[in-house]
């Protein structure tokens, strides 16, 4: 069986990068062993040296290898599980972590009051004509290992106290405790993208790194929405779960 599918889309590195985790995974490669050369891997995998030396880098980001020169590659961790977020309730990193025993870590890049840009003023209901927003940008980590990098967008006039509050926490918990908001529900929409620029940089991972962005409009109970929120998820650090209703015959009508 090869281990490169020509007709899967995801990028050759990813596809190796993938297999080797499974090797780790596996035990074949316990923490401190050495892999075969990038000769011998690439002649494995039937690719160029140059994809290799992707795959190996993007797992050398991800903290699972480390290369020594002169010596070769070893196995530095293993491959850590992926965290799981259940999409059936409102809830945050720090709980998703809480229930793994992970150590969270909140860094805060950005934090200021801005004019919201047109998309933002239409999902927040803002005024067309100069809505001003809270604009929060954090990096995420467990274990300073980065998960997440995400843009809180919230109406300025109720929330602009919130630029003086420690903002390492949960966000939903802030809202909820300080302003006495009840977080109703929240439209999610998630999409596979490939990291970019700064971004790419903030969640240590080549350009181009596969993973999940999903935008969170949540409202409070009165149906008026509190916070936009754009998350870009690490696509081998993060799995959703949804959980699906019984399956009912549409009735013709």
């Amino acid at each position: 069986m090869n281990i490169i599918d020509p007709d899967n889309p995801i990028p050759k590195y990813l596809q190796i990068s993938a297999w080797i985790k499974e090797l780790i995974q596996s035990g074949r490669y316990e923490k401190g062993g050495i892999l075969p050369s990038e000769m011998e891997l690439a002649r494995i995998c039937q690719v160029n040296r140059n994809t290799l030396r992707q795959a190996i880098s993007e797992l050398t980001a991800a903290g699972i290898l480390q290369k020594k020169k002169g010596l070769g590659t070893f196995v530095c961790a293993e491959t850590p599980l992926a965290i799981k977020h259940k999409l059936k309730s409102i809830s945050s990193f720090s709980d998703d972590l809480r229930e793994l025993g992970i150590k969270e870590k909140t860094r805060i890049i950005k934090k200021g009051a801005e004019e919201a840009k047109e998309q933002v003023a239409r999902k927040l209901i803002l005024s067309p004509s100069g809505g001003w927003v809270v604009a929060i940008r954090r990096l995420r980590t467990g274990n300073e290992v980065p998960f997440i990098y995400e843009e809180s967008y919230l109406p300025y006039h109720t929330f602009k106290e919130i630029l003086e509050m420690d903002l390492t926490g949960s966000m939903y918990q802030i809202i909820y405790e300080r302003f006495n908001v009840t977080l109703a529900r929240s439209d999610q929409t998630i999409r596979a993208v490939n990291l970019k620029g700064r971004i790419a940089s903030y969640l240590d991972v080549p350009e181009n790194t596969a993973a999940l962005f999903m935008e969170s409009l949540t409202y409070d109970d009165n149906n008026i929405p509190v916070e936009l929120l754009y998350s870009y998820y690490r696509g081998d650090k993060y799995v959703f779960e949804v959980e699906l209703g019984r399956y009912h015959i549409k009735e013709d009508a």
